[in-house]
């Protein structure tokens, strides 16, 4: 397959063995990308709900620390697309998509139940796991360009940990 040298490529996911929920994002803004980080935008709030719901200093660790964090919390990181063509940060301007390959996802990661899904975006995924028996629920986006009140979207985020994964 050839790759058309103006398509960007994504970030490796956040993973172990150990993870039980895994948050898919759809394609790292260009912020991301240049950092090579997930959610490296400032503005973006991912981090902050994390912290939030995690009830950890997440604003005090560096990258390294926050992956050591989530991992540790059980928690992964990926994002539904991993190459894409892409004119600014919107996910209303993904073009020519490629999805991340999944398909060892079950062996990889076998204690891996529920996927919750940053964005309707990503959330176009949902079916598609949840018809391979994961439990899914679909976040409000933490971008800034989802104006939903921060504290509307800790509410929200706050459900989808709260709720009791169905075991495969």
């Amino acid at each position: 397959m050839s790759v058309d040298s103006s398509s960007l490529v994504g970030l490796p996911p956040i993973l172990d063995a150990g993870v039980e929920t895994l948050i898919l994002g759809s394609f790292p803004s260009p912020t991301s990308l240049a950092a090579q980080q997930y959610y490296a935008h400032r503005q973006n709030q991912f981090w902050r709900l994390l912290a939030v719901l995690l009830n950890e200093s997440l604003a005090d660790l560096d990258y390294a620390g926050k992956q050591r964090c989530l991992l540790r919390h059980r928690i992964g990181v990926w994002d539904v697309y991993r190459r894409c063509r892409r004119e600014g940060a919107l996910d209303s301007a993904i073009q020519s998509a490629e999805p991340n390959d999944f398909s060892q996802l079950s062996t990889q990661v076998p204690r891996l139940r529920r996927i919750c899904f940053n964005g309707k975006t990503s959330a176009r995924f949902e079916r598609w796991f949840s018809e391979l028996g994961y439990d899914t629920f679909v976040l409000p986006s933490s971008s800034p360009a989802f104006t939903l009140a921060f504290e509307h979207k800790v509410e929200r985020w706050r459900e989808g940990w709260l709720s009791t994964p169905a075991r495969r």
